[in-house]
């Protein structure tokens, strides 16, 4: 599935970059008939030094994080200020009239936004080449009847002002007339996600990357049928400018498809989250919050140089948090070490869960040391984690087949579609330590990375829950002190 959809994407953007072939002349033209006193868009934000870029608040589009903005929208806004030469100046808004009002006003240069491409938007604005695809989803709560069908809808649908959805809704309803829904401008489709769980209205509609992002902290979250198949998202700009910036952005993204970027950050957020398992995930939190307490301290001690919350991932991939654990290959212990690798990294007993969790940590950090200099953050991480599974020997074999295809060794985006070819023997008989299942630490890099999302954002929730107690509790004592 995956591969076809990258297939798909990679056709998609060179459909696009032939069109930019016609495309800019015309531009050209148009842009050469502006008078000399009023210069193009473009130039505007080339000579202001920034380039102003709407987005909504969200985990698909832009938040911040303990290291500062982050997202997907934000990412690759990045990149196209890099590509102008410019500074990026983000303007998150917190709903969709806000935003594009923006555009409309001028206040913002374009909209990166993780928005569809839709009939009524057409109308208004410029589509930039599509870079991605989204399915609608139509929600509702584990454990209640699940909708199969439109017929099927018995309770308060709401979705969000303005939306994709709100206009799939309206097509949808010219042959369904008894459809009806609710619309907030209040709310964005993650609050509606939790309205549903809270059982305050039975049923909303979700894109398909914004479920796949927050069932991993809301396993409840349950879908009933797809509203809506293969939408295209893309950037967009005001109509009514000139299109300077359009013609930009037709060149950008043919660029970052070209050199990968986009398929880089697309693994990043999305790649290791399209497979859920309700059960898997069920079971990961509640251990968070019934075995994780007792060993959180040695994470913590033992991940100075790297992030606990990844340390404790790895951990729970390997052993499930059992001190104890045992497996028929020999490896024991919370982070399952080998014995050879025990005796290396200094530690007696495997069993113990301090001297385990030591071990894997140091282990660990000798691995990411290993990784060549120019291989970037985060690939790095997940190279690790791979020789952590496989060895580095079957890694840095996988990371040739790469290079010998075609492909780029120090993405793990690339290598890890290499990573199975361990298993043929045409592909392992060439190389320098032979066969491997390859397809075991694709799957263990990808486990990882969601259980370390997912204790990263329960550890941040509560974090912020520890701070609101902490002001409430101050407020209160000022409150029922005596003057």
């Amino acid at each position: 599935m995956r591969k076809k959809q990258i297939k798909s994407f990679a056709n998609k953007l060179s459909s696009h970059r032939l069109l930019a072939l016609f495309l800019l002349p015309i531009i050209l033209v148009f842009s050469a008939c502006k008078t000399q006193d009023t210069p193009a868009n473009l130039q505007r934000i080339i000579d202001r030094g920034y380039v102003t870029v709407g987005t909504l608040y969200g985990n698909t589009s832009y938040y911040l994080d303990a290291e500062g903005p982050a997202g997907f929208e934000y990412e690759l806004a990045q990149r196209y200020a890099e590509y102008l030469g410019v500074e990026l100046k983000m303007m998150p808004s917190y709903n969709l009239n806000e935003l594009f009002q923006q555009l409309d006003n001028g206040g913002v240069d374009l909209i990166a936004a993780g928005l569809a491409v839709t009939d009524h938007r057409r109308e208004q604005y410029h589509f930039a080449p599509s870079y991605n695809d989204v399915s609608q989803k139509l929600v509702f709560k584990q454990g209640n009847i699940r909708p199969r069908k439109l017929a099927d809808l018995t309770g308060t649908l709401e979705v969000v002002e303005q939306s994709s959805h709100v206009e799939n809704l309206e097509k949808l309803k010219l042959t369904h007339a008894d459809l009806s829904w609710i619309t907030t401008s209040e709310l964005d489709s993650e609050e509606l996600l939790l309205r549903v769980l809270s059982g305050e209205i039975d049923y909303t509609i979700a894109d398909s990357n914004t479920l796949a992002i927050n069932r991993r902290y809301y396993p409840e979250i349950s879908i009933g049928f797809t509203i809506r198949e293969e939408e295209p998202l893309a950037w967009m700009v005001n109509k009514h400018n000139d299109d300077s910036i359009f013609a930009s952005l037709i060149e950008f993204f043919g660029q970052v498809h070209h050199n990968g970027v986009l398929l880089a950050l697309d693994d990043k957020y999305y790649g290791h989250i399209e497979e859920f398992n309700y059960v898997d995930t069920r079971m990961f939190i509640k251990a968070i919050e019934s075995k994780l307490p007792e060993y959180k301290p040695l994470f913590e001690k033992y991940g100075q140089e790297v992030d606990w919350r990844l340390l404790a991932a790895i951990s729970y991939q390997e052993s499930h948090w059992e001190p104890h654990a045992r497996s028929y290959t020999g490896v024991r212990g919370m982070m399952m070490l080998t014995l050879p690798t025990a005796k290396q990294m200094g530690i007696k007993s495997r069993l113990d869960a301090e001297q385990s969790i030591r071990g894997g940590a140091k282990y660990f950090k000798r691995l990411i040391g290993r990784m060549p200099a120019r291989v970037p953050e985060p690939d790095k991480l997940w190279f690790a984690l791979a020789s952590y599974n496989i060895g580095l020997g079957h890694l840095n074999d996988a990371r040739k087949i790469t290079e010998q295809q075609g492909g780029d060794p120090d993405r793990w985006v690339e290598v890890k579609e290499r990573l199975p070819l361990l298993k043929q023997k045409k592909y392992y008989k060439k190389t320098r330590y032979g066969y491997a299942r390859g397809d075991e630490p694709v799957h263990y890099v990808e486990n990882i990375r969601r259980y370390y999302d997912t204790l990263t954002w329960m550890d941040n929730q509560a974090k912020q829950h520890a701070i609101e107690d902490a002001i409430a509790e101050s407020a209160l004592a000022e409150k029922i002190t005596p003057e």
